[in-house]
C-alpha cells in the first residue's frame, strides 16, 4: 500500500476500534471482572474473528475485481453512502451505559477467547461494515493479498492495543462513558462521514 494511503487507514482503523461495539464493550466489562492479564484471551479471540471478515470481505472483493475491475468504483460509491448512513446513526445514538453484572462462576480462558471471537464474527454488520470500508483503500494495481495482509495486520493491532486499554482502565472509564459518550459517538460519527465523502471523491 502507498503510505498516505496507510496512514488514511491507519486514521480509520483507530476511530473505528474506538467506537464502542461489541467487542469493546467485552473487553471492558471483562477486564472489570477477571482483570487485563485474563482479558488477553477474549481480545485475542475478538481479533482472530476480526481476521476472519476481513479476509471473507477481501475474498468477495477479490472475486468481483477479476469479474470486473470497474466494479471496484461503484463499491467505493456504495460503500461511501454507507458509511455516511452509519456516520448518521453513531451521531444520533446515545452514550453508552454499561452495567456490570456480579458472576459467581469465573470463566476459564478458553471460554474468553471463545467469547472474544463469537463477539466479533457473529454481528453481520461487521461484515458488512468491512465491505465497505475496505474498496476505499484498494488498489487493484498492486497484489490483493499483500494489500490484505497489511490491512489485516494494522487493523488487528490497532483493535488489540485499544481493547487492552479499555481493559486496563475498566473502572476508571466506564463513568466517562455515562457522561461524554454521546460526544464521542459524535466525534466517530463524523469521521464515519468524513471517510465516506471524501475517498470515492479523491480516488
Amino acid at each position: 500500500m502507498a503510505l498516505d494511503t496507510w496512514l488514511i487507514y491507519l486514521l480509520a482503523s483507530i476511530g473505528l476500534s474506538l467506537t464502542p461495539g461489541p467487542n469493546s464493550l467485552l473487553a471492558l466489562s471483562h477486564g472489570a471482572l477477571y482483570g487485563a492479564r485474563r482479558t488477553l484471551f477474549t481480545i485475542i479471540g475478538g481479533v482472530f474473528g476480526f481476521s476472519a471478515l476481513i479476509a471473507l470481505a477481501m475474498f468477495g472483493l477479490s472475486a468481483l475485481l477479476q469479474a470486473s475491475a470497474s466494479v471496484l468504483n461503484v463499491l467505493k460509491w456504495v460503500g461511501g453512502a454507507y458509511l455516511i448512513w452509519l456516520g448518521i446513526q453513531l451521531w444520533r445514538s446515545p452514550g453508552l451505559h454499561l452495567e456490570l453484572t456480579g458472576q459467581s462462576a469465573r470463566l476459564g480462558n478458553a471460554s474468553l477467547f471463545r467469547q472474544g471471537l463469537l463477539s466479533a464474527m457473529a454481528n453481520p454488520k461487521v461484515l458488512l461494515f468491512y465491505g465497505a470500508f475496505l474498496p476505499q483503500f484498494i488498489d487493484p494495481q498492486r497484489g490483493l493479498f499483500a494489500q490484505f495482509v497489511v490491512m489485516a495486520a494494522t487493523f488487528a493491532s490497532v483493535e488489540f492495543l485499544v481493547e487492552y486499554l479499555l481493559a486496563r482502565l475498566a473502572f476508571r472509564i466506564r463513568p466517562w462513558l455515562a457522561k461524554g459518550g454521546k460526544g464521542f459517538n459524535r466525534c466517530c460519527g463524523s469521521l464515519f462521514a468524513l471517510i465516506g465523502v471524501a475517498l470515492p471523491l479523491g480516488r
